[in-house]
């Protein structure tokens, strides 16, 4: 088998995005024949070399799956369980042996689109910011949403020390609003919402790109069709 790059070749394999799979051997969890890597770019074979993260061995490469889910409140997007009585975005999954990941995060308390996969390069194309990708919310509010409301949540808001502007804003009904964002920054749709001074009551990411999250119930997942892969990257 062609080497490859230790991060490319953990995404690969199901591990986690490119990105992730960088963090995770900077932080030195990642051994090749027995010694910590870390070193994205050190050339592997998946085939011949003993690869481990977090002592756990590492496949060769997977077949590759993509989920679409309706994410309830309550759950954490990661792989690590913080304490048991935490509730995790792949508890609503089957048993599997894929070792699957979300593409991207929504916070514990947001509802919605999330994909899932086991799909490196994918979910790096997903949220790279060549993609140019929109993700847009509906925002349930404790206030009727006025007009000088809707101006100050199109001025943004600051987030991780950035400006962040949201692409467009419009007020769906007396209480919600609707928020495109390209950024992904953490929390900004609560952010941009605390700075209008509106209380959010419910956080629900209805698309991502072209693709719609649509009659999918709470809780409940799909597999992506090839025309949603295709579609995710038209808007």
């Amino acid at each position: 088998m062609e080497k490859k790059r230790l991060s490319k070749a953990l995404a690969a394999a199901g591990i986690a995005s490119r990105r992730a799979c960088e963090t995770l051997i900077f932080e030195g969890r990642v051994k090749v024949n027995g010694k910590v890597v870390l070193v994205p770019q050190t050339l592997v074979d998946l085939s011949a070399d003993r690869i481990l993260v977090d002592e756990t061995t590492v496949a060769s490469e997977q077949k590759k799956v993509y989920y679409l889910l309706n994410k309830p409140a309550g759950y954490l997007c990661t792989n690590s369980r913080p304490g048991k009585s935490k509730r995790i975005v792949l508890d609503l999954f089957a048993p599997t042996d894929h070792r699957l990941f979300t593409i991207g995060r929504l916070d514990r308390d947001t509802e919605g689109l999330l994909l899932v996969t086991n799909d490196g390069h994918f979910a790096q194309k997903v949220i790279h910011p060549s993609s140019n990708i929109t993700k847009e919310y509906i925002v349930k509010t404790a206030q009727e949403i006025l007009p000088e409301h809707l101006e100050t949540l199109s001025q943004g808001a600051r987030v991780d020390e950035r400006w962040i502007r949201p692409v467009s804003v419009a007020k769906v009904r007396k209480g919600t609003f609707r928020i495109c964002v390209k950024e992904g920054r953490k929390h900004e749709v609560r952010i941009i919402a605390e700075r209008a001074q509106l209380k959010v009551l419910e956080l629900t990411r209805v698309r991502i790109g072209g693709l719609k999250l649509g009659t999918l119930p709470v809780g409940a997942y799909r597999p992506l069709t090839e025309r949603d892969k295709q579609i995710l990257f038209t808007v």
